[in-house]
Protein backbone atom coordinates (compact mmCIF):
# COMPACT_ATOMS: atom_id res chain seq x y z
CA UNK A 1 0.00 0.00 0.00
CA UNK A 2 1.44 3.41 -1.09
CA UNK A 3 1.24 5.97 1.22
CA UNK A 4 0.02 9.21 0.49
CA UNK A 5 0.12 12.10 3.55
CA UNK A 6 0.77 12.33 6.48
CA UNK A 7 -1.92 10.40 8.94
CA UNK A 8 -2.49 10.46 12.92
CA UNK A 9 -4.39 7.31 15.07
CA UNK A 10 -4.65 6.98 18.72
CA UNK A 11 -4.37 9.24 21.93
CA UNK A 12 -1.61 9.51 24.40
CA UNK A 13 -4.15 7.93 27.19
CA UNK A 14 -2.67 5.36 29.66
CA UNK A 15 -3.15 2.27 27.43
CA UNK A 16 -3.59 3.51 23.94
CA UNK A 17 -0.83 4.27 21.26
CA UNK A 18 -0.14 7.58 19.48
CA UNK A 19 1.29 6.90 15.67
CA UNK A 20 2.09 9.50 12.90
CA UNK A 21 2.81 7.91 9.60
CA UNK A 22 4.27 9.09 6.51
CA UNK A 23 5.92 8.07 3.51
CA UNK A 24 9.29 7.83 3.16
CA UNK A 25 11.01 6.96 -0.21
CA UNK A 26 14.10 4.44 1.44
CA UNK A 27 12.60 1.88 3.40
CA UNK A 28 10.44 1.31 6.95
CA UNK A 29 12.00 4.52 9.58
CA UNK A 30 10.45 3.34 12.89
CA UNK A 31 10.91 6.12 16.20
CA UNK A 32 9.91 3.70 19.12
CA UNK A 33 9.32 5.39 22.64
CA UNK A 34 7.21 3.49 24.88
CA UNK A 35 6.50 3.03 28.87
CA UNK A 36 7.03 -0.60 28.50
CA UNK A 37 10.04 -0.81 26.20
CA UNK A 38 12.41 -3.18 28.37
CA UNK A 39 9.73 -5.53 28.84
CA UNK A 40 8.04 -6.31 25.42
CA UNK A 41 10.05 -4.18 23.20
CA UNK A 42 10.36 -6.83 20.94
CA UNK A 43 6.88 -8.55 20.98
CA UNK A 44 5.63 -4.67 20.05
CA UNK A 45 8.36 -4.59 17.29
CA UNK A 46 6.65 -7.61 15.73
CA UNK A 47 3.40 -6.22 15.57
CA UNK A 48 4.46 -3.30 13.74
CA UNK A 49 6.20 -5.75 11.19
CA UNK A 50 3.89 -7.83 10.51
CA UNK A 51 1.03 -5.39 10.28
CA UNK A 52 3.20 -3.39 8.23
CA UNK A 53 3.75 -6.61 5.68
CA UNK A 54 -0.01 -7.67 5.70
CA UNK A 55 -0.79 -4.48 4.62
CA UNK A 56 1.98 -4.07 2.33
CA UNK A 57 3.71 -0.77 3.24
CA UNK A 58 7.18 -1.10 2.08
CA UNK A 59 8.22 2.65 2.70
CA UNK A 60 7.32 4.59 5.65
CA UNK A 61 8.49 6.41 8.25
CA UNK A 62 6.62 5.85 11.49
CA UNK A 63 6.74 7.67 15.04
CA UNK A 64 5.21 5.34 17.98
CA UNK A 65 4.38 6.83 21.31
CA UNK A 66 3.33 3.85 23.22
CA UNK A 67 1.62 4.02 26.96
CA UNK A 68 1.06 0.26 27.53
CA UNK A 69 -1.21 -0.48 24.69
CA UNK A 70 -2.52 -4.17 23.86
CA UNK A 71 -1.32 -5.44 20.98
CA UNK A 72 -4.96 -5.43 19.29
CA UNK A 73 -5.02 -1.55 19.92
CA UNK A 74 -1.18 -1.26 18.90
CA UNK A 75 -2.61 -3.22 15.72
CA UNK A 76 -5.76 -1.08 15.12
CA UNK A 77 -4.25 1.87 14.94
CA UNK A 78 -1.42 1.04 12.80
CA UNK A 79 -4.01 0.18 10.54
CA UNK A 80 -6.06 3.07 10.44
CA UNK A 81 -3.20 5.55 10.72
CA UNK A 82 -1.85 3.10 7.20
CA UNK A 83 -5.33 3.50 5.66
CA UNK A 84 -5.74 7.29 6.61
CA UNK A 85 -2.68 7.94 4.85
CA UNK A 86 -2.66 5.87 1.58
CA UNK A 87 -6.94 7.62 1.70
CA UNK A 88 -7.81 4.31 0.90
CA UNK A 89 -11.60 2.94 2.21
CA UNK A 90 -11.12 -0.37 0.68
CA UNK A 91 -9.80 -3.19 3.43
CA UNK A 92 -10.44 -6.09 4.36
CA UNK A 93 -10.41 -5.93 8.29
CA UNK A 94 -10.52 -9.91 9.25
Amino acid sequence: MELKERAIAGTLESSDVYIVIEPNSSGIDIELKSSVLDQYGDDIKKVIYVTLNEMEVKNAKITIDDKGALDVVFKSRLQTAIMRSAKSKEFNWN
